[in-house]
């Protein structure tokens, strides 16, 4: 039996539950801000149990690895407490253990990211006349 780490009144609470659904899981560990999110990410291939594919409905238990692809990210992780409710960060950060290979990876891409600067990210909707035309100029 794995420990379950709930907040309930601001104290934190724990009970044994076997398992979770991954679905479920994702949620309350706060890589995704909605069930339906997770759901989905699980359903389209974004996220895999053990490098397979799998179903929302697959429960996952403690020792369990996921590589997770929320959009902001990919991590990879290992699962080390379950819980089926959504709590404080901190809390949702004990929950999972990422792993060193997935540390460095996303160190490297912030660090990319934060020297090339993609030019469009600042453009909201359409661009006007003037925004296309220094993106021209950027780009000859």
């Amino acid at each position: 039996m794995s420990k379950t780490v709930s907040k309930t009144a601001g104290k934190a609470v724990s009970k044994t539950v076997d398992a979770v659904r991954i679905d479920k899981w994702l949620w309350a560990a706060r890589f995704f801000k909605t069930r339906t999110l997770a759901s989905d990410a699980v359903d389209n291939g974004k996220v895999r149990l053990n490098d397979e594919r799998t179903k929302p409905a697959r429960n996952v238990k403690a020792g369990d690895m996921l590589a997770i692809d929320n959009g902001a990210g990919i991590w990879e992780v290992e699962v080390l407490l379950l819980s089926d409710t959504r709590s404080a960060a901190a809390i949702a950060q004990t929950l999972y253990r990422e792993t060193e290979e997935s540390v460095a990876l996303r160190g490297k891409l912030a660090e990319d990211r934060k020297f090339f600067r993609e030019p469009t990210i600042e453009i909201k909707g359409r661009p006007t006349k003037r925004d296309r035309r220094l993106l021209d100029k950027a780009q000859s």
